[in-house]
């Protein structure tokens, strides 16, 4: 939220404020009265000044509850008249909420000082929830705070043992701001928020309070600390505390039950507050359908649904929220200026309430004359105007609000017969069979679904789930992998409550099980993949790779290496199952989704690679002078990916070999750069709780497996000139570098440029590049029909082709195939439609990966989608053009390799 600190009452009608209050308001007219001063200063120098004047004063005044309680005057009187006059609500509700900071915190002391005496305020924590939390808080109203209390440094009496004195503590806290006096009062205080109220002492251990919200807390719970903040006392103590619980507020696995479970008591607020519900007299303001409740919901369920992934909505203000959220483009941005509208209108109207008898009251008089004075003190001429002006805002936030639920619709039928007769209209063929599959969950033979929570949500998203897989090309199959997904699940019960909450997930989760096994078994492994599903930009092309990278590297306060390792797997994860799911779904070409993948493993190296280094130097320093570089080669180097490319890699670093790190324990340049090398390594490819990343093949590098996994650049250079091999020189013209700054990053580039340019004998080369083709043929034929990798006239040959052509005529030296191609046309050293014969493999090679990764025939239902994806119009469309394209590479092959 942005800080308004300062706010020029002076042209405001401030004389027309007090009028207004004097008329209308019992309460404040009273205060004008007893506190004439404070009036007069706001109309003289604005609100900041009076409230600088009441905190000066109150601090001065060593009698703390007089002192609080007067300054609770002034503030009430201030921020009402400007209020009143017009000051932005933002700034009335951050003055109130800051005043209930500053009062909490002294009372902290002042019951920590009555006892211990000169004791430091350690070791007890006030944390704000709900609209303090948020600096949002209203004109009347209470303060919900949990206090925490740290037993080891909490300050108590030599015979007392630390939860007495925090309790001794909380209610003299309580006592110095609720009691009323001559001065009034400073604050209504509530602690039953605080973890398992009715069996905890009003001060709650911190350990008590970690343990309870690990193992037993509530949704609602979860959804209150959205707007928690360590407001009073020990300020690091809270945030601590606060950090530590994240994982329990922001998950990245959705828990739709918590989604279910906020609906829910919006519903049970709703009956209870039934009179309420309707605008007009009596209307609840802040529980009524459209109220500011139903707001606030509306950005804590999206902030709960997408939080775990996008830290940028996180803001516990609700305004800032639905910013939040319309930015990130998960609602859209009209539906959020609309709810910041009513939330305003509605919060204002609230504030006019209450300030009438500083009441925490929420409700719209029900007597005509009350609620021409509440009208009256909002400027209005009378109560009509008044629900006139709430009305459009009532609408548009009870709409949208209602909009968030789905209808229950019908379920489906439990009887045999009629289940089976369900089935078959739906587009199943063996009824019997799917029957039985249903059957099994109900009943519990599936263990994820023996709990009957987890059969409740089965039967909440049966008729949905069961009339997609219906439509899907293989229904029965569909099924089946749904069955098995299930199966293999550590819980079913969050997929079930997710495809209920999102509908339009089941189509796409339809699509995946028939066309997609690849993605499929990803499934299985972890359900959570779904939920990448629903952000608007699930669809969308990956950023570039600093972007990427960016977003990898954000990580959550305190994280360790370990976690970091984790949580990059499971935003790798997400992203290339996005990237395949797009594919699927036409949303996007295979080349560009291979260009996806790859600017995702790009990311991911530049990422962990980054946080190798970090914790190598820690222990070992740094070499002056020399760096770690990664070279891309094969498809990582040209930039297309599929699914399942592991990634082709050679480490070298630069500066002197001979020289030693400057940590505490120092290492030789090559020993230092090969172990840093490998640290690199596992972290791309070592299995974690998380799961896999990628597999990581160095057996490109100068000498092969004999070679060490990091050399120098001037070694590798010596050694493209003098030792390698034809294959390297070819592996060569599709590396690109791809970590290191910019000045070793050229570095490198320079050797590759000069090797791949050196004049070479052509028919030495040639038979170089024949030879070698032929050992693969010999030594690993095709996989099956459509190996369009290693069957003749695939990419392999397509490769030779271009990296003979490159060597031999040193021309389209450009890492990126079709790059290199299309130059290779335009000189006409190569057949027009080359880099079209070229482009139609590389998408079927990538949407194979996903449809039929055995390399064998697509099933079928799937065949139609490979021809979509691969620009033909039908499968036989296709096969056509694939034995056309396999015609035209075999033979520039032959020709180029002399081969006849």
């Amino acid at each position: 939220m942005k800080e308004e600190t300062e706010i020029d009452l002076v042209s405001l009608p401030i004389g027309d404020s007090i009028a207004r209050a004097e008329a209308f308001s019992p309460f404040l007219r009273g205060l004008i009265a007893r506190r004439r001063e404070v009036a007069d200063l706001v109309e003289r120098q604005g609100l900041a000044a009076a409230l600088a004047q009441a905190e000066a004063a109150s601090r001065a005044d060593p009698d703390t509850p007089r002192a609080l309680r007067r300054e609770r005057q002034a503030v009430a009187l201030a921020v009402a008249l400007a209020d009143l006059a017009g000051a932005p609500f933002e700034v009335v509700t951050r003055a109130l909420s800051d005043f209930a900071d500053r009062a909490l915190d002294r009372a902290i002391g002042a019951a920590i000082a009555e006892r211990v005496p000169d004791a430091p305020m350690t070791g007890m924590v006030a944390l704000a929830l709900g609209k303090q939390g948020s600096h949002e808080l209203n004109y009347s109203s209470d303060i919900d705070p949990i206090l925490l209390f740290d037993p080891e440094t909490l300050p108590h009496r030599r015979q007392e043992e630390p939860i007495e004195a925090a309790v001794r503590y909380a209610r003299r806290i309580v006592a110095l701001l609720q009691e009323r006096t001559a001065e009034g009062y400073v604050l209504r205080v509530d602690l039953r928020l605080r973890p398992a109220s009715e069996a905890t002492p009003l001060a709650v251990p911190i350990d008590m309070a970690i343990a309870h919200y690990e193992s037993s807390a509530l949704p609602w719970e979860r959804a209150a600390f959205i707007r928690a903040r360590a407001a009073a006392g020990d300020i690091a103590l809270g945030q601590e505390f606060l950090d530590h619980l994240r994982p329990f507020v922001w998950r990245r696995a959705l828990d739709y039950g918590a989604i279910r479970e906020l609906r829910g008591l919006s519903h049970r607020i709703r009956d209870h507050h039934a009179q309420g519900q309707v605008l007009g007299a009596g209307y609840d303001v802040k529980r009524g359908r459209g109220g500011i409740r139903e707001v606030e919901f509306f950005a804590q369920i999206h902030q709960l649904i997408h939080g775990g992934r996008i830290p940028a909505i996180r803001a516990p203000a609700t305004l800032d929220a639905l910013a939040g959220l319309a930015g990130e483009g998960l609602i859209p941005t009209a539906d959020a200026a609309a709810l910041a509208a009513a939330y305003r209108t509605l919060r204002t109207v609230e504030h006019r309430l209450q300030m009438i008898d500083d009441h925490q009251t929420h409700r719209l008089p029900t007597d005509a004359a009350d609620m021409d004075a509440v009208a009256g003190l909002a400027g209005l001429e009378n109560g009509e105007a008044l629900v006139a002006l709430l009305a459009p805002h009532v609408a548009i936030a009870g709409r949208l609000y209602d909009g968030l639920e789905q209808g229950a619709g019908e379920g489906l039928p439990q009887a045999h017969d009629s289940l089976e007769d369900r089935l078959a209209q739906a587009g199943f063929t063996d009824t019997a069979a799917a029957r039985a599959r249903i059957e099994g969950w109900r009943e519990g033979r599936t263990r994820t679904t023996r709990s009957q929570a987890a059969r409740d949500a089965l039967e909440a998203v049966l008729p949905a789930l069961v009339d997609a897989l219906a439509r899907a090309p293989a229904p029965d199959r569909a099924l089946d992998r749904f069955d098995n997904l299930v199966a293999r699940l550590p819980s079913a019960i969050n997929l079930f409550r997710l495809l209920e909450a999102r509908p339009a997930l089941i189509g796409q989760l339809a699509d995946i099980l028939s066309h997609a096994p690849t993605l499929a078994e990803a499934l299985s492994r972890n359900a959570g993949l779904l939920d990448g599903l629903i952000d608007a930009s699930a669809l969308d092309a990956p950023p570039d790779v600093a972007t990427l990278a960016a977003t990898f590297a954000r990580g959550e306060r305190g994280e360790d290496y370990q976690a970091m390792l984790d949580r990059v797997r499971r935003m790798v994860a997400e992203r290339r199952f996005q990237l395949g799911v797009q594919l699927i779904c036409g949303a996007a070409d295979p080349i560009a989704v291979g260009e996806g993948y790859g600017r995702v493993a790009e990311a991911a190296i530049e990422t962990l690679g980054r946080a190798a280094i970090a914790g190598f130097e820690e222990a070992h320093g740094k070499v002056p002078g020399g760096e770690l570089v990664i070279l891309g080669l094969g498809r990582l180097g040209g930039g297309v990916l599929t699914h399942a490319s592991d990634l082709d890699l050679i480490y070298l670093f630069t500066g002197d070999f001979m020289s030693e790190s400057d940590g505490r324990r120092a290492l030789g340049a090559s020993t230092y750069f090969n172990r840093l090398a490998q640290r690199v390594s596992t972290a791309l490819s070592v299995p974690t709780a998380a799961g896999p990343l990628y597999e990581v093949d160095t057996r490109l590098r100068p000498s092969g497996n004999q070679g060490m996994l990091a050399v120098s650049v001037d070694s590798f250079a010596r050694y493209e000139e003098e030792s390698a091999w034809t294959w390297e020189h070819m592996a060569l013209t599709r590396a690109r570098p791809l970590f290191g700054s910019a000045a070793a990053r050229a570095q490198v580039q320079d050797v590759i440029d000069a090797t791949l340019a050196r004049p070479r004998d052509p028919a030495s080369l040639t038979a170089d590049a024949a030879k070698m083709r032929q050992d693969i043929s010999t030594h690993k034929p095709p996989a099956g029909p459509f190996d369009v990798k290693l069957i003749e006239g695939g990419l392999i040959d397509a490769e030779f082709t271009v990296h003979l052509l490159q060597l031999r005529e040193r021309i389209g030296l450009d890492p990126h195939l079709a790059v290199a191609v299309a130059t290779m046309e335009r000189a006409g050293l190569i057949a027009r439609g080359f880099g079209e014969a070229h482009a139609l493999l590389t998408r079927m090679l990538i949407s194979l990966r996903l449809a039929a990764p055995k390399s064998d025939e697509p099933p079928l239902a799937s065949q139609a989608l490979v021809a979509r994806a691969c620009r033909m119009a039908d499968w036989r469309s296709l096969l056509a053009a694939y034995a056309q394209a396999r015609t035209l590479i075999a033979g520039e092959w032959h020709r180029v390799a002399g081969l006849g």
